[in-house]
This record gives C-alpha cells, sequence and structure tokens, in this order.
C-alpha cells in the first residue's frame, strides 16, 4: 500500500516534465483513498523537476532488488 513520503516508480512517460516510465519520485499526498497520488520529482541535485497528480496505476511501488539508475533530463 502507498502512502505519504513513500518513493515509487512511475509506470509512464510524462514527456511535459522529461519523465520517463522508471523515474522515482515521492509521494507527498495521497488523494480520495489512494485513487490519486501527488508526487514529487527531483533530480539527483535537489531540483524539483515535477509536483504532479497521477492516478494509482501511473506509478508502483519500489520493489526489492531494484537500483537506481542516473540520465540526463531532457524536457521536449
Amino acid at each position: 500500500m502507498i502512502e505519504e513520503l513513500d518513493r515509487v516508480i512511475l509506470t509512464v512517460d510524462l514527456p511535459v516534465y522529461g519523465l520517463r516510465a522508471g523515474d522515482m519520485g515521492t509521494v507527498v499526498l495521497v488523494h480520495d483513498s489512494r485513487k490519486g497520488f501527488e508526487v514529487e520529482f527531483v533530480s539527483l541535485d535537489g531540483e524539483t523537476v515535477a509536483v504532479t497528480s497521477l492516478f494509482a496505476h501511473q506509478i508502483r511501488p519500489i520493489g526489492q532488488r531494484e537500483i537506481a539508475h542516473a540520465r540526463p533530463l531532457v524536457v521536449v
């Protein structure tokens, strides 16, 4: 179950923010019985890239034995 302050993984691309499926964010607010979530995405140097509302199917919890991967942010 996803709660506030949990780290989550994006399951869809969000090109408007330059985000891709697999990017990691932090839940800052849970909406309407976990039907939606406000998620903050932050670059590795601490810059907030986006804070956006997402449906439950657009994120997932972090699984066991997953590893973070760094890439440059490109907004189109």
